[in-house]
């Protein structure tokens, strides 16, 4: 489990910026930046894909207002393996 740091919270970031699920990433680096906390609180809680996408749906459609044209299930599973990937040490993942 990651814990709470810069270096995650870039990695995360970076994870989001990849999935791109509105088509801003290139332009507006920190678009999806209020998701971090909450993904985190949801990680560290225990949350499963499920949840996480549920949670991910209603952030696209609730406050960005936007469809997602990628599926956010797909997404939390990539999320969740990065969140427990074992030879993650302070964020960075040494794979």
């Amino acid at each position: 489990m990651r814990s709470w740091n810069t270096s995650a919270q870039k990695d995360l970031r970076r994870l989001l910026n990849e999935w791109d699920p509105i088509g801003v990433a290139d332009d507006v680096q920190d678009e999806y930046d209020c998701l971090i906390g909450p993904l985190f609180r949801k990680l560290h809680g225990g949350a499963d894909r499920a949840e996480i996408g549920e949670f991910l749906r209603h952030e696209l459609e609730d406050h960005f207002g936007l469809p997602s044209s990628r599926p956010p299930e797909a997404f939390a599973t990539r999320v969740i393996a990065w969140w427990t990937a074992p030879d993650a040490i302070d964020g960075v993942d040494r794979r």
